[in-house]
């Protein structure tokens, strides 16, 4: 009768672990992203927008993909950060084909009619897992609040020509770290972006949006000298240029 107990007490405990094992799902590839990138995102971070529409099939089963299989407690924090990286971005570029033709992101929310919702991030249309997002969750909640990793602020793409250029290949869990820093010198070393000298510097509206980002551990300018080609004096003037909100394409 013991022996009996004891096997059920054993199935019992097996049982009650299966869906925990089943739940660790092993990281997705961004492989048919990274696909759409290459097509359809020029050297320069240019979108063809229209490349996205024509492939709408493909990049339909990469944000299906997303929205089934969100990050998992057993994923590195490495996959975790590709993963809200190219979601981030991958659902932006949803939003504009969405409202495709349109001359600014802005545009959605405002001149469209959308009950509720004062900015295109305001708008719940991301579904990952059993949650709904907005793309100011993933931005603020998520990428801003859980990582502490100021870089992210060169890889997400609000669809803006003074944004940073949209990478044209997927962020991956093994490349992450190089990608941010590759993105990080491009961004800041962009004299469209950014014009840079030793005595004075005009920066993105991005360095006075989020600078308590860049500044938990040292200096603005601190920040920038890691990246910069250009060695910026500590005393040096800065000003901020005008953002260009006109549609990345």
């Amino acid at each position: 009768m013991i022996k009996i107990f004891s096997c059920i007490i054993l199935i019992i405990l097996f049982v009650a672990t299966v869906p925990e094992v089943r739940a660790q799902q092993a990281p997705i590839s961004h492989s048919m992203y990274d696909a759409l990138l290459k097509k359809c995102v020029s050297t320069t971070g240019k979108v063809n927008y229209q490349g996205f529409i024509k492939d709408k099939t493909q990049f339909a089963q990469y944000l299906q993909l997303l929205s089934n299989n969100p990050p998992q407690q057993n994923w590195s924090k490495d996959e975790q950060l590709a993963y809200w990286i190219n979601a981030y971005n991958a659902f932006t570029i949803q939003l504009i084909t969405q409202h495709y033709p349109l001359k600014s992101i802005k545009d959605i929310g405002s001149s469209i009619a959308i009950p509720f919702v004062n900015t295109p991030w305001d708008i719940k249309f991301i579904r990952i897992g059993k949650e709904t997002y907005d793309l100011n969750n993933i931005e603020h909640d998520i990428l801003r609040k859980k990582f502490n990793e100021p870089r992210i602020h060169f890889a997400i793409v609000c669809a803006s020509v003074s944004c940073p250029k949209l990478l044209n290949e997927a962020f991956t869990g093994a490349k992450v770290n190089q990608q941010l820093d590759a993105q990080a010198r491009s961004f800041i070393n962009d004299p469209s972006r950014n014009k840079i000298s030793a005595n004075r510097i005009q920066i993105s509206e991005i360095f006075n949006w989020f600078k308590g980002d860049f500044t938990k551990n040292n200096s603005l300018i601190s920040f920038l000298n890691k990246y910069s080609k250009v060695k910026i004096n500590a005393n040096a003037s800065v000003s901020t240029l005008d953002y260009n909100w006109n549609l990345n394409e």
